[in-house]
């Protein structure tokens, strides 16, 4: 007889692992116990026959269940202690050295979807129903290890029904510890927005308010959406009112993948990730003519949509006549999300007509992620519910905070060679989410076991708040600061994601701080263990009233008009362009003549070298946009626009020494005779090709065979799959992330991963802040 101890570190809890190691373990008539051992993982000890543990142990490996992912196993041999039989032992707390994963909110399993409308189960059209392959995870959770005393759900304690599934090994929801029945879990109730309760079935009830007009707001898995009827434009239009959102496009949620295919075009692997566990909002092209209102989406060529993940949702779709629902985060304009319920009755008043509530607390919100399919390949968008908490692999091992960028923010803790991202944080230049992020971070690093840090990665900027926590959070602990340039974590975040040691890097977007004090934007970087080096960028131009210009973006249009025309020649190109954009200021014409002062004399101008600007500036020539609503309105719009083109009119970018001189492209194109969608699909590929050869030329001078795009603009479709095609005809790789968000969303991977460099002795301060 031989008897081993068996430590598997992964996703190994909550996900019904424990039970399939009791299962295997009889299967190969071994004898010992199964532990969950919190953050460290889980602890197997066994005795047998040689041969049944060596089967046992492919078992193991080949068998796990669908949800669980192993990491490492280490397998070392003990005395035989003699057990007469295999059980599950109780779960112990773990010391904070181990890296087990919790798994993230899944949506409904195919066989809790078919119990939930079986009239013969308990749980018949209970909106909770779980199994120990789904619900929720990361939003409940408050400590590990994950057991249901750790969970929200520590205040519906179990009834005898549930509790005898629940400690039945064999059982599908053993230890699934949100397991719940209408008797002893959460209840939904319905409220008019005056707080007076509804009587009926609130679920059924809620359906047909929607169906009637109204706008709805309910409490899900990570928080509370607003919902209408998609069809009704009516509806939709006073959700925007309501919400003051004008123009930013809502998503949606389908009844069924048939019902998408209706109104939007479907590809093999947006369908994949679309029914995947992590129901995601999808950007998917819609289909022409489009079958919905155009106010659900308007200017763009693509409309967010994800299919239900909740019990709560089929039931509502089961009850109701409308297909297709309004889906969309309740909260103010870059706002936290709402996931309380007293809350929502505050600030939601006067935005739903009705609420939909039920009394389980969300610990940990949890916004839906958002994915869009770039040259065929997934880009991240918001990496949260369905992603969160889930690590992404460095080759550094060191225990840090990256708190990330200012804009689209979610921080990330590194620990054991991992770097675990937050949820999608948000805005922190609001008070609000600000705090929203401080409270994540303690959250992230109790149940990561993270107490002592050994280093904090913020951005350069030194007015971003988030760079003023990490000084505050260093000061206070007494750990070493690092300041890195925006773009370089960029680039470092694919470096991170396809673990490689060399790049030269295309970073575009649309602001952030550089080592000169200049806004950059539009970067060519070379990136290694050994070096950094900006090697060319867009020329720099002026940028009148700094932080206006991408909400007004005429602005960023005359200042790169001023270096072609001068001062006196702008409003002449105004007025022959886009004369209807001086009325988009907010102080219309005097506001313009402001602007022409403030080139002129230099005053309360900054020096700017972002592509996301050069797009807004080219939305607004085209009259494709004149504001911006939500973060890159005047670009997605005009990629909308360039979508239709079918002309490459061979615009040219032309480049000297380090400076690619976009400017001189605007010149040409203000003599061409062609039709703004030409002028936009030619200029997408301009600028690509530009930028592509520069990269392709660098990495030849460099000795590099990786070239990486990251940045906001790498969601770009055409410029994209212009800078890829030109790389890989050239013999190179072409890298982007697919895991990680491109832009300021997984900007803390490449943080701790330039973390990393420094902590080895690669980099120093200097290298990535000068």
């Amino acid at each position: 007889m031989k008897a081993y101890i068996i430590h598997v570190n992964g996703v190994v809890q909550a996900v019904g692992f424990r039970p399939f190691v009791y299962r295997i373990a009889h299967e190969n008539d071994l004898k010992g116990y199964v532990k969950n051992l919190g953050d460290a993982g889980v602890e197997i000890v066994v005795e047998g026959q040689e041969r049944d543990v060596e089967s046992f142990l492919r078992d193991l490996k080949t068998k796990k269940p669908p949800l669980a992912r192993i990491d490492r196993i280490k397998k070392r041999e003990i005395p035989p202690q003699g057990f007469p039989e295999f059980y599950i032992e109780k779960s112990s707390r773990g010391g904070g050295a181990g890296d087990s994963i919790i798994p993230p909110d899944i949506a409904i399993c195919d066989d809790c979807l078919r119990e939930l409308f079986d009239p013969t189960d308990k749980r018949y059209m209970y909106p909770f129903i779980v199994c120990t392959n789904c619900g929720p995870r990361f939003t409940i959770i408050e400590d590990l290890p994950y057991d249901r005393e750790n969970t929200t759900m520590n205040e519906f304690p179990m009834c005898d029904f549930c509790r005898s599934e629940y400690e039945d090994p064999l059982n599908r929801r053993y230890h699934a510890e949100p397991v719940c029945c209408p008797v002893c879990g959460p209840s939904y109730r319905l409220y008019s927005n005056d707080g007076t309760e509804i009587y009926g079935d609130p679920l059924r009830r809620a359906a047909e308010l929607i169906d009637k007009g109204y706008i709805v707001a309910i409490k899900g898995i990570g928080g509370i959406h607003l919902a209408c009827d998609a069809a009704n434009e009516e509806a939709v239009a006073e959700l925007r009112r309501r919400t003051f959102r004008p123009q930013k496009p809502f998503a949606l949620m389908a009844k069924d993948l048939e019902t998408v295919r209706g109104f939007a075009y479907v590809s093999a692997e947006e369908e994949e990730e679309l029914t995947s566990y992590r129901r995601p909002i999808i950007t998917l092209r819609k289909r022409e003519p489009f079958t919905l209102p155009e106010n659900l989406a308007p200017g763009l060529h693509t409309v967010g949509v994800m299919l239900p993940y909740a019990g709560t949702h089929h039931i509502l779709f089961h009850w109701s006549k409308s297909p297709v629902y309004v889906m969309t985060s309740a909260n103010l304009p870059d706002m936290p999300m709402v996931k309380d319920n007293e809350r929502a009755f505050r600030e939601l008043h006067g935005i739903a007509d009705y609420f939909l509530l039920h009394n389980r607390r969300i610990l940990n919100r949890a916004d839906d992620s958002v994915v869009r399919f770039v040259n065929g390949k997934r880009a991240v968008i918001r990496r949260s519910r369905g992603f969160v908490p889930l690590p992404i692999e460095i080759p550094f091992e060191y225990r840090g905070l990256a708190v990330g960028a200012e804009l689209m923010n979610a921080f990330g803790v590194t620990k054991n060679g991992k770097v675990y991202p937050s949820q999608y944080i948000g805005n922190t230049g609001k008070v609000e989410v600000f705090e929203f992020m401080r409270g994540a971070i303690e959250h992230f690093r109790k149940i990561l076991r993270v107490r002592g840090l050994d280093l904090i990665i913020a951005d350069l900027h030194p007015g971003y708040n988030t760079t003023k926590l990490a000084m505050e959070m260093a000061n206070e602990l007494e750990v070493d600061l690092l300041q890195v340039q925006h773009h370089y974590a960029h680039v470092a975040s694919v470096m991170a994601e396809h673990n490689l040691d060399g790049v030269v890097g295309i970073a575009l977007d649309g602001v952030g701080y550089g080592t000169d004090g200049r806004v950059w934007g539009g970067e060519v970087i070379y990136l290694s263990y050994e070096d950094v080096e900006r090697l060319a960028h867009i020329n720099y131009y002026p940028l009148p009233g700094g932080d206006l210009a991408s909400y007004y973006p005429l602005r960023a249009l005359m200042g790169i008009l001023s270096r072609v025309y001068g001062i006196k020649g702008i409003e002449e190109v105004v007025r022959k362009c886009c004369p209807k954009a001086v009325g988009s200021l907010k102080y219309g014409r005097v506001e313009f003549n402001v602007i022409l002062s403030q080139l002129a004399k230099g005053i309360n101008t900054v020096q700017a070298s972002s592509m996301g600007r050069v797009l807004d500036a080219l939305a607004v020539l085209l009259n494709v946009a004149y504001r911006r609503h939500y973060e890159g309105e005047p670009a997605m719009k005009l990629e909308s626009l360039a979508l239709k083109g079918k002309n490459d009119l061979k615009i040219d970018v032309p480049t000297e020494g380090e400076l690619i001189k976009v400017e001189e492209a605007f010149q040409e194109i203000l003599e061409l005779e062609a039709s703004p969608a030409d002028v936009a699909y030619s200029v997408h590929l301009a600028l690509a090709r530009t930028f592509a050869e520069v990269a392709v030329e660098k990495a030849r001078e460099f000795g590099v065979k990786n070239i990486a795009m990251s940045g906001g603009v790498a969601y770009n479709e055409p410029m994209v799959k212009t800078v890829r095609k030109i790389v890989e005809a050239n013999g190179l790789r072409f890298y982007s992330t697919y895991e990680v968000p491109r832009g300021d969303n997984g900007i803390n991977v490449g943080q701790a991963f330039l973390g990393g460099l420094y902590l080895e002795g690669y980099l120093s301060p200097e290298d990535l802040s000068l």
